[in-house]
């Protein structure tokens, strides 16, 4: 990898018809790192996850994902090569058990005689031992959630990306998660690019943040600098909270 970049966008641009949702945005993330991508509602966040993870197709730019350009690549073909993601809505897998849903992330790039070990290994990881033959429908927020990045773990990624995977947990659900998290990146050595509202978790977690806003990137740094960037501060609180 070029640089010890695992990921590199480079000029991104999307539209919907005439709204333009990530404009011209250039990132890069190095492996092994934790990185955030944070911003106000509607400023683009999943779109340029979408168009990562090639969900989405961009007017311009390119995705370069370990050294190869993926922009016009599937997702299924992509998660094969080593990224993955969740998602902000976990109803996709309510009929199944906790254990099927995890393995369908498994079948990504196994056989099925490979999987019962991954999902096994997965489910010790994120603490689902108990809730394996639970229905997902059956399973409160925070489990579910847990449920969401089990099954992306069980992709084996070398980049996992997580949109929102905090909304709506307590603090005490919030921090098991981020424990977690931590452990991904410091025993798996799986790089993690976080999209996120919740401020505890960004600036908890996070090394570097990049911040959207009305499709922008306005602004990069460790957390410290992000929380006292002017711009940041006005993207989010409006022009008097900077007087």
């Amino acid at each position: 990898m070029q640089n010890n970049f695992i990921l590199q966008v480079e000029n991104i641009t999307k539209k919907f018809g005439n709204l333009v949702a990530v404009n011209n945005v250039s990132l890069k993330v190095v492996q092994g790192e934790i990185v955030g991508l944070i911003g106000p509602n509607g400023a683009g966040k999943t779109t340029l996850f979408n168009v990562i993870s090639g969900l989405f197709p961009p007017e311009r730019g390119r995705v370069i994902f370990k050294g190869k350009d993926v922009t016009r690549i599937v997702p299924h073909v992509i998660c094969k090569m080593g990224m993955s993601r969740t998602f902000q809505v976990t109803r996709a897998f309510a009929s199944m058990s906790v254990e099927d849903a995890i393995r369908v992330g498994a079948y990504n790039r196994h056989t099925n005689k490979e999987t019962l070990e991954i999902v096994n290994e997965v489910i010790q990881f994120c603490d689902l031992g108990k809730l394996r033959r639970r229905k997902c429908a059956d399973l409160g927020l925070a489990a579910l959630r847990r449920v969401e990045l089990a099954r992306a773990l069980a992709t084996e990624p070398d980049l996992l990306l997580l949109d929102e995977a905090g909304a709506g947990l307590n603090p005490s659900e919030l921090g098991n998660l981020m424990d977690i998290l931590k452990e991904v990146n410091r025993e798996k050595g799986i790089t993690l690019f976080v999209v996120e509202h919740v401020m505890q978790m960004v600036m908890g977690l996070c090394q570097r943040i990049f911040v959207l806003d009305a499709g922008e990137l306005i602004a990069t740094g460790a957390p410290g600098e992000i929380s006292q960037n002017p711009r940041v501060i006005e993207a989010y609180l409006g022009k008097r909270a900077i007087r």
